[in-house]
């Protein structure tokens, strides 16, 4: 079993697995039982699954919303579109900053001041038209230099986002440093941790590195580590760091508090380990085809995958009817 680490609340007890879902919802003091999370393991496409009252969709970007050309589908955007049209809140959940969300959001018409996002794992949540801050959980400079100097004695490339640029201390830029920085709509910049202005906050940290060398390293992650940061894998090559009470999970919960929205009328749609908190709250969890095998054992549903319209699919199913 893979085994992400993630803080409960303060003044709660230990750390548990991602995969603990009961636990996990038990911690965070939400409202329900072990039965309405308990793992059911079907396709989108049974017939006894039918539209139900969802009010809210949280939709992972990469790998779920966008295809393996991360390109918006027609039949992904028409399903979307149509869900908005009958009052559905379509949010996106992502590990991106807001400026990679952005052309996405645009292109989907989610840019209203009535249009929320979820970005940088749940670091931060903003109204999409005006920009206003509802959740955020900044890391220090502190916070830069601890995981920068783990980091190293682990023999990982390392990265920092400010929420405007992508900062890196190794001249060695990793290529995937290079990618993340395109993706998200950020500059990057190589930049030494004495060249770092010391009054910096940070939205999330990671490591980075080929997916081997970053999994040797993290079976040596220190304590010192995990006991201060929720740390996570986003993709075969992210590490990602950040304050433990971030998340997509927590973040998704106090968006339904502030729309006043039930845990019940939410579906969430993801297919990575950074999935897996939003999917084990949501009252209707669907993982995608080509999600990570414990997302899959985590989600009640599966759907197709990226490049088969999966959450187009789950859409038409779920909030659709058709």
């Amino acid at each position: 079993m893979t085994c992400v680490w993630y803080r409960s609340q303060p003044g709660q007890p230990g750390w548990l697995p991602y995969v603990h879902a009961a636990a996990w919802i038990k911690l965070c003091g939400i409202a329900g039982n072990a039965s309405a999370v308990a793992v059911r393991r079907v396709s989108v496409t049974e017939k006894d699954s039918g539209a139900a009252d969802i009010r809210l969709v949280a939709i992972d970007m990469d790998g779920t919303l966008l295809d393996p050309a991360h390109r918006l589908s027609p039949r992904v955007k028409q399903a979307i579109a149509r869900a908005r049209a009958q009052g559905v809140r379509i949010v996106l959940t992502s590990g991106r900053p807001v400026s990679g969300l952005a052309p996405f959001l645009a292109e989907l018409g989610i840019d209203g001041d009535e249009d929320y996002c979820i970005a940088c794992n749940g670091g931060l949540v903003t109204r999409v038209g005006s920009g206003e801050v509802v959740v955020e959980y900044p890391l220090s400079f502190d916070d830069f230099v601890f995981c920068e100097r783990i980091a190293r004695e682990l023999g990982v490339h390392f990265q920092a986002l400010d929420g405007k640029r992508l900062y890196t201390p190794n001249q060695d830029i990793s290529h995937y440093t290079v990618v993340d920085s395109h993706l998200s709509h950020v500059p990057l910049s190589y930049r030494s941790v004495a060249d770092m202005d010391p009054s910096m906050s940070f939205i999330k940290l990671m490591m980075v590195d080929e997916p081997s060398v970053l999994d040797a390293a993290i079976t040596r992650l220190p304590a010192a580590l995990t006991d201060r940061f929720a740390v996570l894998k986003s993709a075969a090559f992210f590490l990602e760091v950040f304050d433990h009470r971030a998340g997509k999970g927590p973040s998704l919960q106090k968006l339904a508090a502030h729309l006043g929205i039930e845990r019940s009328q939410i579906m969430a749609i993801g297919d990575q380990e950074n999935d897996l908190t939003m999917l084990q709250f949501a009252g209707t969890s669907v993982a995608m085809g080509n999600a990570v095998d414990v997302v899959k054992a985590t989600a009640r549903y599966q759907t197709t995958t990226n490049a088969e319209d999966g959450v187009a699919l789950a859409i038409e199913r779920f909030v659709l009817g058709s």
